[in-house]
């Protein structure tokens, strides 16, 4: 497959992404290469590991391709986009329960379905251009491929605020937040890699490991703390509104741009798995409840339309301007029954 490269190479399996032009952008047909390989790898005693790299110096992988998805989805055809949702959350899990070590090495734009594939391992790698987030409310989504387990487990309600506002990490950002373990300069990456070709020795990935530039987040962290610690969106919404600040401007600024809809329903999320205790497979199950309904109900087609199709970046969001109703919330919410997202082709 020319979009990605998947081999064996000394002790590691072996993944890179190679459609930079397309900022390494993740179709189904590549998920479901990246699933075989790491099943077949699991019994595989020759791999002692496994690295996830890309190719270009601007993304790792900035998202799903969702050309498809709004295609079918405009049609009235919502199968494939569960189909490719289901498959892909299976892959996350895949990723995050793996018996073996997972090292990625995430530059440039690691968004999305990206984080699915980069920021379940064991070894996370980021260096001096690394920008991670979760920018799903922009286009009436919520934040999935695992993504809200990671916001759930931030520290001091940043797991809301990036969430909610889908800010950009860096790299000292993102290792704050969870989303990564260890700065390591980009120029020392290619004798690295091939080092834990030749070894087999995830540990050195955690030796190359420098300190890294201070972010972002550290100068913000009592603002957000102080404001997204609310269970309503129209109660942060308010406290934001209440002070003047650069941070309260820029911050409701950032919101007024996403779905309504998606915010109230990501807050929830992250309430309902810590109240839960969380897990991947739940997150992941909360996740596919939306996603499952989100092209017949959400704001998902309009933000696609919005965005990347006739981009006037004018988007028609339900609730605009408006508190959500609390049973939208839940609508969206709710169990799945029969159509339930189940994990047992997920390696155990």
């Amino acid at each position: 497959m020319s979009d990605i490269h998947i081999r064996k190479s000394g002790q590691a399996g072996r993944i890179t992404f190679t459609r930079p032009k397309a900022l390494n952008a993740m179709s189904y047909d590549m998920c479901l290469a990246i699933d075989a390989a790491m099943r077949a790898w699991a019994t595989d005693g020759t791999v002692k590991l496994v690295v996830i790299d890309a190719e270009g110096d601007k993304a790792f992988c900035a998202g799903g391709d969702i050309a498809e998805l709004y295609d079918t989805g405009t049609k009235g055809d919502y199968s494939y986009g569960r189909t490719f949702w289901r498959d892909e959350y299976r892959l996350n899990a895949l990723i995050f329960e793996y018996k073996k070590p997972v090292i990625s090495f995430m530059q440039g734009f690691t968004m999305g379905g990206g984080v699915g594939i980069g920021c379940h391992g064991t070894h996370r790698v980021v260096g001096e251009s690394s920008q991670i987030a979760m920018p799903e409310v922009g286009i009436g989504l919520v934040p999935d491929v695992g993504g809200s387990l990671m916001l759930a487990l931030a520290p001091d309600h940043l797991g809301e605020y990036l969430g909610m506002t889908a800010a950009r990490m860096g790299a000292d950002d993102a290792i704050l937040a969870g989303f990564a373990d260890y700065f390591i300069p980009q120029d020392g990456w290619p004798a690295l890699i091939a080092a834990l070709e030749e070894t087999g020795q995830a540990r050195l990935a955690e030796e190359a490991a420098q300190a890294a530039p201070a972010g972002n987040l550290r100068t913000v962290r009592k603002d957000i703390a102080k404001y997204f610690g609310k269970d309503r969106l129209e109660d942060i919404v308010a406290g934001l509104k209440a002070e003047d600040s650069d941070f309260t401007i820029k911050t409701l600024k950032s919101l007024n741009r996403n779905s309504p809809l998606s915010m109230a329903c990501t807050l929830e999320m992250l309430r309902r798995l810590r109240a839960d205790g969380p897990a991947v497979r739940r997150a992941l199950d909360l996740e596919y409840r939306y996603t499952f309904r989100a092209m017949a109900q959400s704001d998902f087609l309009e933000g696609i339309r919005a965005q990347i199709i006739d981009k006037d970046r004018n988007p028609q969001w339900q609730y605009a301007g408006q508190a959500v109703p609390a049973q939208a919330v839940e609508d969206m919410l709710a169990p799945l029954g029969a159509d339930a997202l189940t994990f047992e082709e997920v390696l155990r």
